[in-house]
């Protein structure tokens, strides 16, 4: 069947998959729904956006996304309530971010029309991958590469963007230790450290494989030039609780402006839990450790919302963390689980229903 709604054609996929899915046994990110939202930019302008079967496309070896790197990429989530209504969690702010990532590479900048109307079109046709339960998510990927051909360096003067969709269950990856950078850098003054550009987790890779072999499942990053400054756990803002207070850095050209980052100082800031957003250094991170004042490390990230971290490394000596029964991490949790899953009133009107 072929439709247009809200000038977004909708091309229906004839059969569905949904039921040759195990929804109790999925691994993030690698089961993906019937259907994916396509739109290209030529011309100068963005073309009709096209919702159709996921399937794969064909490209020109030459296109620019694998010669010099323009991509970039968001990471959202939509949960479904106990009256089977779905919801989108701050999708604004993951629209306006996207937006200054494409800025940044030198991609044109996606109208709302496009990413929250078509994002909306499609969670209507997909809306029963939307599972209700705790933990339960259809986690969301907008993305943008450059399809324009040629091997010049320069940037591409078309592009495509595209949706897609990924059923998920909460997200769990074990005890997480990990080792304070003192070479490798996430990212420089003047880089792409603030877009969520593909090379950014790339650059990644490596040495985090490095901090793996150690037996450290993630790395905090330090400031490329003294690197006696925290920033980031692996691909998450990161969070220290030193007393009762919780530390975060400030949002720079090094570092990403997560909505899960800034949802967990609202969040703070409303039940009274001191914060700091200020550069927090290596050296004040082992003094805390070593005076028992460190209470807690966590990172804050779409996919897993807030991961415990149980221990840390800095210059061959390891500081576990204490067990806490009051812990900040699990208790923000909570509550922020609590609005995107509609089981506690949304005081901040953050949830958009679809």
């Amino acid at each position: 069947m072929n439709s247009i709604t809200n000038d977004i054609k909708i091309i229906k996929n004839e059969t569905s998959k949904i039921n040759e899915v195990d929804f109790e046994n999925l691994t993030f990110g690698n089961t993906f729904t019937d259907h994916m939202l396509i739109c290209d930019f030529r011309n100068g302008v963005w073309e009709q956006p096209v919702i159709k079967a996921y399937e794969p496309f064909t490209i020109d070896p030459s296109a620019k996304v694998f010669h010099y790197g323009q991509a970039i990429f968001e990471g959202m989530k939509a949960y479904k309530d106990a009256n089977d209504d779905v919801w989108l969690f701050r999708p604004d702010e993951n629209h306006t971010r996207f937006n200054k990532s494409a800025v940044r590479m030198a991609m044109p900048e996606i109208p709302e029309n496009i990413f929250i109307d078509g994002l909306k079109t499609l969670l209507n046709i997909e809306k029963d991958w939307v599972k209700f339960g705790n933990g339960n998510s259809l986690y969301i990927r907008p993305f943008m590469i450059a399809i324009g051909s040629g091997v010049i360096a320069q940037p591409s003067s078309q592009y495509r963007f595209m949706i897609i969709l990924s059923p998920a269950k909460s997200y769990y990856s074990g005890e997480v230790k990990v080792i304070i950078a003192e070479h490798f850098s996430r990212a420089a003054n003047g880089g792409i450290g603030a877009a969520k550009a593909a090379g950014n987790y790339s650059a990644q890779f490596y040495p985090t494989k490095l901090a793996n072999d150690q037996g450290f499942q993630q790395i905090i990053w330090t400031d490329d030039a003294t690197h006696t400054k925290l920033e980031e756990a692996g691909t998450m803002n990161v969070f220290f609780r030193i007393g009762d207070t919780l530390l975060t850095a400030p949002t720079s050209e090094r570092i990403l402006d997560g909505v899960t980052r800034k949802s967990v100082l609202d969040i703070a800031k409303r039940d009274n839990i001191a914060t700091e957003v200020r550069p927090v250094l290596v050296e004040e991170l082992v003094a805390a450790a070593k005076n028992g004042t460190l209470k807690e490390i966590f990172g804050a990230g779409t996919a897993a919302v807030i991961n415990p971290i149980i221990g840390f490394s800095f210059r061959d000596e390891y500081f576990e963390l204490p067990k806490l029964e009051n812990s900040f991490a699990l208790e923000i949790k909570e509550k922020l689980n609590n609005i995107q899953y509609k089981l506690a009133e949304d005081t901040f009107n953050w949830t958009v229903k679809i």
